[in-house]
């Protein structure tokens, strides 16, 4: 019997190996993962057997600058040899300098405070709170939104197969079809704390919310007394092209939430409070012991130097519009959706999971979000070669998976 084991040991591959013991010491809250990585570099990744892949998810929407890009290395390395972690009794330049940054790249001039933590759910964890000071419960989010996993969050999330099995959760909360500005209407009142909103659903395969439908909610919100909560966690930093998602309708929410792609895989977290919200946490109301550390902080303003300096937000304007262009030229794409670097379509055909397989053989990384539903979200640095090469496997993937005219 021991022998069988060597010998079965020997043969496998070394992801198989690493596989195995994923199994054996880590919760199986995700399933068994579809590869075991130990490097990379720009946009491409490299597996433990040394198989490279192009990298089109993007860690979801996390990587802005890729993998292991220099300035971020180099902001975090810096960092580590001066000042590694301090509790929030006290604060730090980087600190200090990223809520001011922030502040200045989305508040569109209204005044305002950030609330650093570790993640979106986080994040909206910290705005879920602001709204509870307000002195009302009632929140109104859309079908189809995912803002996190947390008790909190996932009474947000609109899909039941994620909420129940945690019930009863933090109540009071209803849901209204994304977009339709009459239903979103009839379901505020004087009772309403907060709507919430993604401008993105990236989780739901990428549904854009059109400039009307935010800038109708900001009427209603502000007809009411509500707040207005944009959750940017995956459509903020620059993936669309502008800074948040949500500023070319020109609308200035109460509150908004970042993560993500905010420090290029270091994890951070924000939420914003504008105007009068900026005021509604309090000494006593909230707290975090990693938020906001030096190293967080330091390598978000190395993130958002580069997007700046390398011109990002253009770069990603250019490739999604290239990228959305060719999906769409197949005939077995119904549909393509998105802004900048966050991309979504929808398959003549139900086989989605089948498409992503038969990506990952030929080397390329993406996510399905449904049953017909695909999601790309490279990083920002992306390049119209990588683009280019992605389109022309695309007809043979979707042949490998048996997707059909």
């Amino acid at each position: 019997m021991t022998t069988t084991s060597n010998t079965a040991t020997s043969t496998a591959s070394t992801s198989e190996r690493w596989i195995e013991r994923y199994a054996g010491a880590v919760m199986n809250t995700f399933g068994p993962p579809k590869l075991v990585l130990e490097r990379g570099e720009g946009c491409r990744v490299w597996d433990v057997d040394g198989r490279s892949y192009v990298d089109f998810l993007g860690g979801i929407a996390v990587n802005t600058l890729g993998h292991a890009h220099p300035a971020l290395v180099g902001a975090v390395h810096a960092q580590m040899l001066r000042l590694g972690h301090i509790s929030n009794f006290f604060a730090s330049p980087p600190q200090v300098e990223l809520a001011e940054r922030l502040l200045a790249l989305t508040a569109c001039g209204t005044d305002g405070r950030v609330f650093f933590c570790n993640s979106g759910a986080e994040a909206n964890e910290a705005a879920f709170k602001m709204t509870r000071r307000t002195g009302r419960t009632r929140i109104i989010a859309m079908e189809d939104a995912f803002h996190g996993r947390t008790i909190g969050a996932l009474a947000l999330t609109s899909k039941p197969a994620y909420r129940e099995p945690f019930e009863p959760l933090p109540g009071d909360v209803s849901w209204v079809p994304y977009g339709d500005l009459a239903a979103l209407e009839a379901a505020v009142d004087e009772y309403t704390a907060a709507v919430v909103i993604e401008p993105l659903q990236g989780e739901a395969g990428v549904n854009v919310a059109s400039a009307e439908f935010l800038q109708g909610a900001r009427s209603i919100t502000a007809a009411h007394g509500a707040l207005l909560w944009l959750d940017e966690i995956q459509s903020g930093m620059g993936r669309t092209g502008t800074w948040l998602a949500s500023h070319p309708s020109g609308v200035v929410p109460d509150i908004v939430t970042l993560a993500k792609g905010l420090a290029g895989g270091v994890p951070i977290g924000a939420c914003l409070g504008l105007g009068e919200a900026a005021t509604l946490l309090q000494p006593g109301n909230h707290g975090t012991t990693f938020g906001g550390n030096p190293v967080a902080t330091a390598a978000a303003l190395a993130v958002i130097s580069a997007i700046e300096d390398d011109g990002l937000l253009a770069n990603a304007t250019a490739m999604g519009d290239r990228l959305r262009a060719g999906l769409a030229a197949d005939a077995r794409v119904t549909e393509v959706r998105g802004c900048g670097v966050l991309v979504g379509l929808t398959l003549a055909a139900a086989r989605a999971p089948e498409v992503v397989a038969a990506a990952l053989d030929a080397g390329w990384i993406i996510n399905a979000t449904g049953p017909d539903r695909l999601r790309f979200a490279p990083p920002l640095i992306v390049s119209a070669a990588e683009v280019d090469a992605l389109l022309a496997a695309w007809p043979s993937i979707l042949d490998a998976a048996g997707v059909g005219a």
